[in-house]
């Protein structure tokens, strides 16, 4: 499939890459900005780490503590229940902290993953498809014109202005450019090409002895 992915015309070209770039800057930040989320809300699981860790702590030591009392005679068993049950709280928070770090981090991927990709996602979906289009029919035109088919090219693209371009367009061109096309007038049919040419972002027609332009690079 043969692509053109600039125009011709330095205008328009120009604005092209401008907006190329500007996507291209556009989908950097927001990759940045979705980093910066993550990592503010993967913030939030620290305070669940640090209960984790001070509860599990809490709990190896009341269970310790239970198992010492535990052997002191007479008082041992009373000791140790209320001892290994401070310890069995302690692990129900031990718990509750790993949650919430849990949830902390899941919610910092989500976020992260949203801010980055939703807006990326819908600058494509409007920048994408025309540039596509653009490059697709640029690409054909510009094979064709390269391959001849008995010098018909220009004919054609006459053609496909007259179908393709605004009326007001066409009226500036020729006041009648639908007849002067079937009489195979060469000036008309040259301002008819022309129009194409620039709307599709081709060169202008080289003029006779000139060498063609350089082929379209084939992807």
């Amino acid at each position: 499939m043969s692509l053109r992915w600039y125009a011709a015309d330095p205008a328009r070209r120009a604005r092209q890459i401008g907006v190329d770039a500007f996507v291209a800057a556009f989908a950097l930040a927001c990759v940045l900005a979705g980093r910066a989320v993550h990592e503010a809300v993967a913030r939030l699981a620290a305070p669940g780490r640090r209960l984790e860790d001070g509860a599990g702590g809490l709990a190896d030591s009341l269970r310790g503590a239970g198992r010492t009392a535990s052997d002191l005679p007479l008082v041992g068993d009373e000791l140790s229940g209320p001892l290994d049950g401070a310890g069995a709280s302690a692990d129900q928070l031990a718990q509750a902290g790993t949650s919430l770090a849990s949830a902390a981090e899941a919610l910092a991927d989500v976020l992260g993953v949203v801010v980055a990709l939703l807006p990326i996602a819908l600058v494509l979906a409007l920048w994408l498809p025309p540039r596509l289009r653009f490059a697709r029919r640029a690409g054909a035109a510009q094979r064709f014109l390269s391959a001849g088919y008995g010098g018909t090219g220009e004919d054609l693209l006459a053609l496909r202005a007259l179908a393709s371009q605004p009326l007001a367009r066409l009226a500036r061109v020729s006041p009648d450019p639908l007849g002067d096309w079937r009489r195979g007038d060469p000036a008309a049919v040259a301002r008819l090409a022309a129009l194409e040419r620039r709307s599709l972002g081709l060169p202008p027609a080289q003029p006779p002895g000139q060498p063609p332009a350089p082929a379209v690079r084939t992807r």
